[in-house]
Protein backbone atom coordinates (compact mmCIF):
# COMPACT_ATOMS: atom_id res chain seq x y z
CA UNK A 1 0.00 0.00 0.00
CA UNK A 2 1.53 3.73 -0.83
CA UNK A 3 1.34 6.36 1.61
CA UNK A 4 -0.15 8.17 -1.65
CA UNK A 5 -1.84 7.47 -4.72
CA UNK A 6 -1.46 9.87 -7.59
CA UNK A 7 -4.90 9.62 -9.63
CA UNK A 8 -4.09 10.21 -13.29
CA UNK A 9 -7.04 8.14 -15.37
CA UNK A 10 -10.34 10.87 -15.59
CA UNK A 11 -12.63 7.33 -14.98
CA UNK A 12 -10.65 6.74 -11.97
CA UNK A 13 -10.95 10.38 -10.59
CA UNK A 14 -14.39 10.41 -11.05
CA UNK A 15 -15.38 6.92 -9.69
CA UNK A 16 -12.85 8.07 -6.47
CA UNK A 17 -14.64 11.14 -5.81
CA UNK A 18 -18.08 9.34 -5.06
CA UNK A 19 -18.72 9.78 -1.61
CA UNK A 20 -19.80 6.49 -0.87
CA UNK A 21 -16.59 5.04 -2.04
CA UNK A 22 -14.76 7.94 -0.74
CA UNK A 23 -16.23 6.09 2.21
CA UNK A 24 -15.18 2.89 1.27
CA UNK A 25 -11.59 3.74 0.62
CA UNK A 26 -11.22 5.45 3.69
CA UNK A 27 -12.85 2.06 5.86
CA UNK A 28 -10.41 -0.19 3.60
CA UNK A 29 -7.06 1.58 4.94
CA UNK A 30 -7.52 -1.96 6.68
CA UNK A 31 -8.33 -4.87 4.64
CA UNK A 32 -11.72 -6.47 4.99
CA UNK A 33 -14.68 -8.38 3.30
CA UNK A 34 -17.78 -7.02 1.09
CA UNK A 35 -19.62 -8.32 4.68
CA UNK A 36 -17.47 -6.54 6.81
CA UNK A 37 -17.25 -3.26 4.64
CA UNK A 38 -21.34 -3.52 4.24
CA UNK A 39 -21.45 -3.73 8.00
CA UNK A 40 -19.08 -0.52 8.51
CA UNK A 41 -20.61 2.05 6.02
CA UNK A 42 -24.30 0.82 6.69
CA UNK A 43 -25.05 -0.48 2.83
CA UNK A 44 -26.75 -3.58 2.03
CA UNK A 45 -23.55 -6.32 0.61
CA UNK A 46 -24.62 -6.31 -2.80
CA UNK A 47 -24.64 -2.87 -3.11
CA UNK A 48 -21.19 -2.49 -1.38
CA UNK A 49 -20.05 -5.29 -3.87
CA UNK A 50 -21.29 -3.06 -6.85
CA UNK A 51 -19.06 -0.28 -5.85
CA UNK A 52 -16.38 -2.33 -4.48
CA UNK A 53 -16.00 -3.68 -8.19
CA UNK A 54 -15.70 -0.03 -9.50
CA UNK A 55 -13.25 0.76 -7.03
CA UNK A 56 -10.81 -2.54 -8.51
CA UNK A 57 -11.47 -1.94 -11.97
CA UNK A 58 -9.76 1.81 -11.48
CA UNK A 59 -6.97 -0.14 -9.15
CA UNK A 60 -8.14 1.57 -6.23
CA UNK A 61 -8.80 -0.72 -4.05
CA UNK A 62 -6.54 -4.35 -4.54
CA UNK A 63 -7.11 -8.08 -3.62
CA UNK A 64 -5.02 -9.32 -0.06
CA UNK A 65 -6.55 -13.43 -0.39
CA UNK A 66 -8.90 -14.87 -0.58
CA UNK A 67 -10.32 -17.39 1.87
CA UNK A 68 -12.67 -20.05 1.84
CA UNK A 69 -15.49 -20.51 3.88
CA UNK A 70 -17.66 -23.41 3.38
CA UNK A 71 -18.87 -23.35 -0.80
CA UNK A 72 -18.05 -19.25 -0.48
CA UNK A 73 -15.00 -18.10 -1.61
CA UNK A 74 -13.90 -14.40 0.23
CA UNK A 75 -11.91 -11.62 -1.12
CA UNK A 76 -10.00 -9.39 1.57
CA UNK A 77 -9.74 -5.96 -0.37
CA UNK A 78 -7.80 -3.21 1.18
CA UNK A 79 -6.98 0.70 -0.46
CA UNK A 80 -4.22 0.39 -3.15
CA UNK A 81 -3.12 3.84 -1.03
CA UNK A 82 -3.58 5.47 2.70
CA UNK A 83 -4.45 8.93 0.80
CA UNK A 84 -5.61 10.21 -2.57
CA UNK A 85 -4.41 13.04 -4.56
CA UNK A 86 -6.30 13.76 -8.03
CA UNK A 87 -3.62 14.54 -10.44
CA UNK A 88 -4.25 17.98 -13.18
CA UNK A 89 -3.36 15.26 -15.49
CA UNK A 90 -7.17 13.82 -15.05
CA UNK A 91 -8.25 17.33 -16.46
CA UNK A 92 -5.51 17.44 -19.20
CA UNK A 93 -6.80 19.80 -21.64
CA UNK A 94 -7.86 22.72 -19.16
CA UNK A 95 -4.60 21.60 -16.64
CA UNK A 96 -3.04 24.78 -15.85
CA UNK A 97 0.55 25.46 -17.45
CA UNK A 98 3.38 27.16 -15.78
CA UNK A 99 4.62 28.34 -19.47
CA UNK A 100 1.38 30.64 -19.44
CA UNK A 101 2.49 33.06 -16.38
CA UNK A 102 6.36 34.41 -15.96
CA UNK A 103 5.67 36.09 -12.67
CA UNK A 104 7.23 34.79 -9.51
CA UNK A 105 4.80 36.89 -7.52
CA UNK A 106 1.40 35.78 -9.36
CA UNK A 107 -0.45 33.36 -6.76
CA UNK A 108 -1.51 31.66 -10.28
CA UNK A 109 2.11 31.30 -11.17
CA UNK A 110 2.29 29.12 -7.70
CA UNK A 111 -0.72 27.27 -8.79
CA UNK A 112 0.24 26.27 -11.73
CA UNK A 113 3.80 25.25 -10.37
CA UNK A 114 2.27 23.42 -7.58
CA UNK A 115 -0.21 21.46 -10.31
CA UNK A 116 2.97 20.42 -12.31
CA UNK A 117 4.35 18.91 -9.26
CA UNK A 118 1.31 16.91 -8.24
CA UNK A 119 1.83 15.34 -11.47
CA UNK A 120 5.23 14.79 -12.05
CA UNK A 121 6.12 13.43 -8.91
CA UNK A 122 2.59 11.37 -8.42
CA UNK A 123 4.51 9.70 -12.18
CA UNK A 124 8.20 9.52 -10.32
CA UNK A 125 6.13 7.66 -7.29
CA UNK A 126 4.90 5.29 -9.43
CA UNK A 127 7.90 4.30 -11.53
CA UNK A 128 9.90 3.94 -8.16
CA UNK A 129 7.67 1.60 -7.02
CA UNK A 130 6.97 -0.50 -10.16
CA UNK A 131 11.03 -0.63 -10.33
CA UNK A 132 11.55 -1.25 -6.60
CA UNK A 133 13.36 1.74 -6.64
CA UNK A 134 13.47 4.49 -3.57
CA UNK A 135 13.30 8.27 -4.98
CA UNK A 136 15.55 10.77 -3.80
CA UNK A 137 13.00 13.92 -2.80
CA UNK A 138 13.81 17.37 -0.37
CA UNK A 139 11.58 19.30 1.21
CA UNK A 140 10.96 22.06 3.09
CA UNK A 141 7.71 23.10 5.35
CA UNK A 142 7.31 26.21 7.84
CA UNK A 143 5.98 29.50 8.95
CA UNK A 144 7.55 32.67 8.85
CA UNK A 145 5.83 35.67 10.34
CA UNK A 146 6.30 39.23 8.94
CA UNK A 147 6.02 42.48 10.13
CA UNK A 148 5.71 44.35 7.32
CA UNK A 149 5.19 44.00 3.53
CA UNK A 150 8.63 45.57 3.16
CA UNK A 151 9.91 43.12 5.40
CA UNK A 152 8.25 39.96 3.11
CA UNK A 153 9.85 41.63 -0.36
CA UNK A 154 13.19 41.84 1.33
CA UNK A 155 13.18 38.35 2.12
CA UNK A 156 11.59 37.13 -0.94
CA UNK A 157 14.76 39.15 -2.51
CA UNK A 158 17.35 37.34 -0.51
CA UNK A 159 15.35 34.20 -0.64
CA UNK A 160 15.88 34.22 -4.58
CA UNK A 161 19.50 35.75 -4.34
CA UNK A 162 20.44 32.45 -2.26
CA UNK A 163 19.16 30.16 -4.18
CA UNK A 164 20.54 31.66 -7.24
CA UNK A 165 23.96 31.00 -5.93
CA UNK A 166 23.01 27.81 -4.49
CA UNK A 167 22.22 26.85 -8.01
CA UNK A 168 25.03 28.10 -9.49
CA UNK A 169 27.36 26.21 -7.61
CA UNK A 170 25.91 22.86 -7.93
CA UNK A 171 24.57 23.24 -11.49
CA UNK A 172 26.50 20.94 -14.00
CA UNK A 173 25.71 22.79 -16.93
CA UNK A 174 28.39 21.43 -19.06
CA UNK A 175 27.85 20.09 -22.68
CA UNK A 176 27.32 16.42 -22.02
CA UNK A 177 25.75 17.19 -18.60
CA UNK A 178 28.39 14.95 -16.74
CA UNK A 179 28.40 13.84 -13.48
CA UNK A 180 31.18 12.03 -11.64
CA UNK A 181 33.50 9.36 -13.46
CA UNK A 182 31.61 10.81 -16.47
CA UNK A 183 27.87 9.44 -15.96
CA UNK A 184 25.02 12.18 -17.39
CA UNK A 185 24.14 13.71 -14.22
CA UNK A 186 20.35 14.26 -13.40
CA UNK A 187 17.83 16.74 -13.56
CA UNK A 188 16.16 17.82 -10.96
CA UNK A 189 13.33 20.21 -10.50
CA UNK A 190 13.43 23.01 -7.78
CA UNK A 191 10.40 24.92 -6.70
CA UNK A 192 10.17 27.51 -3.71
CA UNK A 193 7.43 28.93 -2.77
CA UNK A 194 5.95 31.60 -0.49
CA UNK A 195 2.21 32.25 0.52
CA UNK A 196 0.03 33.83 3.54
CA UNK A 197 -0.99 31.06 5.57
CA UNK A 198 -4.50 29.92 5.66
CA UNK A 199 -6.08 31.68 9.71
CA UNK A 200 -8.55 30.04 11.27
CA UNK A 201 -12.21 31.41 12.07
CA UNK A 202 -13.07 32.11 15.29
CA UNK A 203 -16.63 31.33 15.01
CA UNK A 204 -15.61 28.12 13.47
CA UNK A 205 -12.50 26.49 14.32
CA UNK A 206 -12.54 23.99 11.24
CA UNK A 207 -13.32 26.69 8.96
CA UNK A 208 -10.73 28.67 7.42
CA UNK A 209 -10.55 32.11 5.42
CA UNK A 210 -8.01 33.91 3.05
CA UNK A 211 -5.36 35.78 4.97
CA UNK A 212 -5.33 38.54 2.28
CA UNK A 213 -2.66 40.56 4.56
Amino acid sequence: MLDIEVIEDPAAAEASLDPIRTRMLMELAEPGSATQLAARVGLPRQKVNYHLKALERHGLVELVEERRRGNVTERILRASAASYLISPAALASVAPDPHRFSDRFSAFWLLALASRMVQETGRLIAGAAAAKQPLATFAIDGEITFRTAADRAAFAEELGVAVTRLVDKYHDGGPAAQGAGGAAGRKHRLVVALHPSLKTSPKNPSAKEQDND
